[in-house]
């Protein structure tokens, strides 16, 4: 039976080399970052490590673009999308771990592939939310209905003696 010092002694070490680990991995994962282009090259975004969008450049040509915010969006989607393939690359302290795989698994329910340009499924619109990562999907708008005729006053007189006949519901 080892004496309580080196029992100490044994955990302070593990401990040790396990924050060692842990700056490691820290390190490694805050060098991560994916850089993505749309299509025409006018769009570029870079997102870091946790999806956050850390760069944009937009193209003088793209400035004119009624759509822009859309496919600013869009590609920043496609850059989160490829962060897990990033983080299995660019963090080797945990490579082939459990801990890479539920990293990895959780980066790919994060940030999914979105969706093919214009996408269109049962008949709704398909478009991107102001929040960046969810996709909405709106009916068309339905004709509005026609207005209905004015009542005259149920006394028949005017409705310039609002209160004239003691009250006010009618």
């Amino acid at each position: 039976m080892s004496n309580p010092e080196q029992l100490f002694s044994s955990f302070e070490a593990k401990m040790a080399e396990a924050q060692q680990k842990a700056d490691r991995m820290r390190a490694e994962m805050e060098t991560v970052s994916v850089a993505e282009r749309s299509k025409d090259g006018q769009i570029g975004v870079k997102v870091n490590h946790l999806g956050n969008l850390v760069g944009l450049e937009i193209g003088q040509a793209a400035r004119e673009k009624p759509d822009l915010a859309d496919e600013i969006l869009r590609t920043v989607q496609v850059a989160q999308s490829r962060l897990a393939a990033a983080v299995e690359s660019g963090v080797p302290s945990i490579a082939g771990t459990g801990t890479m795989a539920e990293l990895v698994g959780q980066l790919h329910r994060e940030y999914p592939e979105p969706e093919p340009e214009g996408f269109v499924e049962g008949g709704y619109e398909t478009r991107v939310d102001d929040a960046a990562r969810f996709i909405v999907e709106e009916e068309p708008p339905k004709p509005a209905a026609p207005p209905r005729p004015a009542r005259p006053p149920a006394d028949g007189g005017t409705d310039d003696d609002y209160f004239g006949d003691g009250g006010y519901l009618r």
